[in-house]
């Protein structure tokens, strides 16, 4: 199931406006200009940000995301019609070679099920190009950072142009490990719309996530340092043979 903060229109259509600030993309552009990547897939590509920061650059790029809304909403931007978007996931993916297959930001953390994941490696791998790179990052799980997810932390306002100020918060609600489950509440100061929106993440050592790669039959090239979040996640770098 697609999370309602992706999957729900009205909360697609202001997710870029809450999270505006995507230095974190910068590493992935960086990365896909250092391997000379011409063609691109971005999985769970959400709203859009990375495919099109890419296809300003002249890369050929295919998103895929399960969630229509988000889809909807990376269609209507400036450059839309410059991406080929794909409603699904890495598991059912038409033919491809792309030269960079990447997972950004919490995509590679939301498949949970470990049976979902290896396919999903198993999809990356099947659309590279020998010698193309799937690169994803993940958490660190000994940086604990769902201990700082609760609504303290994490209240805020933001006015919204056309939308107006939208309340948002987060709390956790389970934490059995290595799954963490949290909540987003929204709340709509225009007409008092309350929205809430759950999700779950997995929390892979690298070890683990090492060895996975490995068992799809990937050669682990690297593991950087995320640029955003320094020493609190691990960036995977791994090339199809």
């Amino acid at each position: 199931m697609t999370d309602e903060c992706f999957g729900h229109p009205r909360l697609a259509a202001i997710y870029d406006a809450l999270d505006p600030d995507r230095r974190d993309l910068d590493a992935y552009v960086a990365m896909a200009r250092e391997f000379g990547a011409r063609r691109v897939l971005d999985i769970g590509c959400g709203t859009g940000v990375l495919a099109l920061l890419l296809a300003e650059r002249g890369v050929e790029v295919v998103g895929v995301d399960p969630a229509e809304a988000s889809l909807d909403v990376a269609r209507g931007k400036p450059g839309g019609e410059r991406v080929r978007w794909i409603g699904g996931d890495a598991t059912a993916l038409p033919p491809l070679r792309v030269d960079l297959a990447t997972m950004t930001g919490n995509a590679a953390q939301a498949v949970v099920d470990p049976g979902a994941w290896r396919k999903t490696l198993r999809g990356a791998y099947d659309a590279l190009r020998p010698g193309g790179r799937f690169v994803f990052e993940t958490r660190d799980p000994a940086r604990r950072a769902w201990e700082e997810w609760n609504r303290e932390a994490s209240y805020r306002v933001t006015d919204i142009p056309g939308v107006g100020a939208v309340e948002t918060w987060v709390e956790l609600t389970d934490v059995t490990e290595p799954l963490v489950t949290f909540r987003w509440t929204y709340v709509f100061a225009a007409d008092g719309q309350v929205l809430t929106s759950d999700s779950t993440l997995r929390f892979r050592g690298r070890r683990e996530v090492e060895a996975q790669l490995a068992g799809e039959g990937y050669a682990l090239e690297d593991v950087r340092d995320a640029p955003d979040r320094p020493g609190k996640e691990f960036v995977f770098v791994a090339r199809r043979p």
